[in-house]
């Protein structure tokens, strides 16, 4: 099965990517207009988008922290996103998502500033073909910041595997069901802080340290992707 993930006398994946070369990404903002702040997100074939609402009344109110805002996550696929129909019900799977993504974008956002509030992030899957948690968190970092919510940085991510015995960038669905490993991560580029990251499988210790690397090279240019896609944004809504 490994031949078909990596040939190495192409040095080139299943798909014809190099290692390190990453699917096409595409990002936009503000995609909804009924959201207060929401992006959509495509690494290949994989779209998702993310929608945020607040910070608003926290209701009940008993569950209000009073020195800062609660951020609620739902990470979801839609029945559609998938081959074969997914149940619209949530899977155990997208509710550890959900807390998994939470954590990693609570680094990031300045909730102290509003106390006894809720910000709540939708994150709906609407096509998966692998990297859809880390999709998901670019996704939503970007639509926090269309919200106008206040973050010490942006967030970004990309997932490393390890097919036929190779480290490869940015896995897609076949890679990440066939592979060896899958290490999804996530970064706050600008302070270089990694608030995402997980691994599936096995890596040794200098292929957990290159795979990093890796990463850390591809969420830079993520990175640029996500400023220029809010810079974007703006500058139409300051033509108009």
């Amino acid at each position: 099965m490994s031949e078909l993930l990596f040939d190495p006398s192409t040095g080139l994946r299943h798909d014809g990517r190099k290692p390190d070369e990453m699917r096409p990404v595409k990002m936009s903002v503000g995609v909804l207009p009924n959201a207060q702040g929401s992006a959509l997100v495509e690494f290949g074939k994989t779209k998702v988008v993310a929608a945020v609402y607040g910070p608003r009344e926290a209701l009940p109110r008993f569950m209000t922290l009073p020195d800062r805002a609660i951020l609620r996550v739902r990470y979801h696929m839609a029945p559609f996103s998938t081959k074969e129909r997914k149940s619209p019900a949530p899977s155990r799977r997208e509710i550890e998502l959900s807390k998994v993504i939470r954590e990693a974008l609570e680094a990031a956002v300045i909730s102290e500033l509003y106390p006894k509030t809720t910000i709540d992030v939708f994150i709906e899957v609407l096509q998966a073909d692998g990297g859809t948690r880390t999709a998901g968190v670019t996704a939503a970092s970007l639509a926090l910041a269309d919200a106008g919510i206040p973050m010490r940085d942006l967030v970004a991510g990309v997932a490393v595997g390890k097919v036929g015995g190779v480290l490869v960038l940015d896995i897609d669905e076949f890679e990440d069901s066939k592979g060896e490993a899958d290490m999804p991560v996530a970064m706050m580029p600008g302070l270089d802080k990694i608030v995402l990251l997980q691994l599936n499988g096995r890596l040794t210790r200098d292929e957990f340290k290159k795979g990093i690397e890796m990463a850390r090279n591809a969420i830079k240019t993520i990175y640029v992707l996500q400023k220029q896609a809010l810079r974007e944004k703006y500058e139409k809504e300051g033509e108009a």
